[in-house]
């Protein structure tokens, strides 16, 4: 199974990032980061419709889309690694999770997602979203995999 996360903004060279390349190193399902950017000031609702047609552009063919969003369904740590195992299990081939930018994510996303996906009822910063996210995608595979490394 690959997995793609596509997600606006451009991310810096420092601590988020190397927490995100920590975790997805350690998985042994290929990682593939797609950022997306919408240079032009637009009104919110247009900066929305444009940042979703560069995720949706930025998703492979046939791949299963997660759209990241606080209104989504919320899952245990092991009710990700079903539903990944399932997945996986089924034979899919691409599993693309897609995070929005500062006003979150666009209709159309959500509409063309076969899982949205809350992390939890807090707010968090889009940057901060991805190493929490390759975090729990290491979570998933350990659990998985029976490792020790989830002890809940």
């Amino acid at each position: 199974m690959r997995i793609t996360i596509a997600a606006v903004g451009r991310d810096k060279v420092g601590p988020a990032r190397d927490l995100f390349e920590t975790y997805t190193k350690r998985l042994p399902w290929p990682v593939e980061l797609r950022e997306v950017e919408e240079k032009r000031p637009l009104p919110a609702p247009q900066m929305k419709a444009r940042e979703a047609e560069l995720l949706l552009a930025a998703v492979p063919a046939g791949a299963l889309v997660i759209a990241l969003d606080g209104r989504g369904t919320t899952l245990s740590s092991e009710g990700l690694a079903a539903k990944l195992g399932g997945w996986r299990d089924e034979g899919r081939r691409d599993v693309a999770f897609l995070i929005g930018g500062a006003d979150g994510l666009d209709r159309a996303v959500l509409d063309a997602a076969g899982l949205t996906l809350s992390l939890g009822a807090m707010t968090w910063p889009h940057m901060l979203v991805r190493p929490k996210l390759a975090e729990q995608l290491y979570r998933a595979w350990t659990i998985l995999e029976g490792h020790p490394y989830h002890r809940a």
